[in-house]
């Protein structure tokens, strides 16, 4: 996998996609007044989510390379803290199990090869217990990311730790797209990473727990996942295996959030899923959309229900595509989702592709500046979104051609609440 990141797959996963040559970026325009206070002085309060995302896998965002003292470690964390303050921001979605690892002293898993660059050895500090701390004292929230069932980007257990769980139980984990997948279709594994990400939440006085995209592995051609055995021993009473898995993942679902809701009342669950449900060629409720990829049927991931039911406190569809693209064009996605929400208790935010702005490889609406902007500027006319998502520090940070700027300047002149 090497550096690229998970939203690769966002683009790899349409159909029919044909990238423009990139025009070099225009030159920064002046960022327009604050908005005009209310009579009285007053300017009206706000109440949404803003959010970025903070990746650890293979290095992404944070730390910039293994192996950095711990000093190194904390002052880049904190840079990264203090970035989303000046953005305008007030919450980061910190990711503290990338691979079946830990950036905590876990009772079940090992600390991260992310921070020392060797599986299990102890960083000589607590980056999550840092992290929770330093955000509340700048009023951010901090949400903990949890990959469920990736337990690592290559395919050899023996490059695991000895006493790692997958090399403990190697009937747990499955071999596919040259990574190591723990088998959703266990009980006892739908058990055990339970219990490891919950180990992180009642230990820290964390704001939300937060699942990815990542659930059944994103398909690679040619290559089945091994779950033949699995399914014959557990799937008993379902009239397919893509029946069987779906309901793997929503117990997943509740299970975690009754678990979440339990050890600590005060923080929210929260999914943020690829942001195709299923194309309305494939069922008359799906998008507008030709996205190769579904989440209900390539990823056994019924997020539609998930939201309907109001299984989970909120749900951020990751649409990283821009205005107007035939496969997934944005303006159509986004009251597509609206439309799924309204009325359920789970609130709606929006993924947005901040990584993609300026990035000379994607097509030329990514090379203005303004593209995010009128995202949010849709977004202002369906009550039912809350708010948006970024993807992810390290382009908050860079801000390439400054369209993160441009956000904060036309939609976060003044801070905001975060919704509850």
């Amino acid at each position: 996998m090497g550096r690229v990141s998970r939203r690769t797959f966002a683009v790899a996963a349409l159909s029919a996609l044909t990238l423009a040559s990139a025009p070099a970026p225009s030159s920064a325009a002046p960022l327009p007044p604050a908005p005009p206070a209310r009579p009285g002085g007053r300017r009206r309060a706000v109440t949404e989510m803003r959010g970025m995302w903070l990746a650890t896998v293979n290095n992404r965002d944070w730390p910039t390379r293994a192996g950095l003292s711990a000093s190194e470690q904390r002052a880049e964390l904190v840079e990264h803290l203090d970035t989303a303050v000046r953005h305008g921001l007030n919450t980061v979605i910190f990711q503290v199990r990338p691979t079946a690892d830990a950036l905590w002293p876990s009772a079940y898993e090992p600390w991260s090869h992310y921070l020392s660059g060797s599986q299990g050895r102890d960083p000589g500090w607590d980056p999550l217990g840092t992290a929770v701390q330093e955000a509340h004292a700048r009023g951010l929230e901090l949400h903990a990311w949890f990959n469920p069932y990736r337990v690592a980007v290559h395919d050899d257990p023996s490059h695991l730790v000895p006493a790692h769980p997958a090399r403990r139980h190697p009937d747990w984990v499955v071999p596919y797209g040259g990574k190591l997948y723990y088998d959703p279709g266990l009980p006892e594994v739908r058990a055990f990473v339970q219990d490891a990400m919950m180990d992180a939440v009642e230990k820290y006085a964390v704001d939300g727990v937060h699942f990815d995209d990542y659930f059944y592995p994103y398909p690679v051609a040619g290559q089945a996942f091994d779950d033949g055995g699995t399914y014959r021993a557990h799937g008993s009473g379902f009239a397919t295996k893509a029946d069987w898995r779906r309901d793997n993942i929503d117990r997943l679902v509740r299970e975690t959030a009754a678990r979440v809701k339990k050890a600590r009342p005060t923080a929210r669950f929260g999914v943020s899923p690829f942001g195709v449900w299923r194309n309305a060629a494939t069922d008359e409720r799906g998008s507008r959309t030709t996205a190769g990829v579904q989440t209900y049927d390539d990823l056994y991931a019924d997020t539609r229900t998930w939201v309907r039911e109001g299984w989970i406190d909120y749900i951020v569809p990751q649409l990283y595509w821009h205005i107007g693209l035939p496969a997934a064009d944005y303006a159509k996605l986004l009251p597509w989702w609206a439309e799924v929400a309204r009325g359920s208790r789970t609130q709606l935010y929006v993924g947005e592709a901040l990584y993609k702005a300026g990035d000379p490889a994607q097509p030329a609406a990514w090379q203005d500046r303004d593209e995010l902007s009128r995202h949010l500027a849709l977004a202002a006319d369906h009550p039912e979104v809350r708010g948006h998502m970024f993807f992810a520090a390290k382009d908050v940070a860079d801000d390439r051609i400054g369209a993160m700027a441009r956000v904060a300047a036309d939609h976060y002149r003044q801070p905001a609440d975060t919704p509850r």
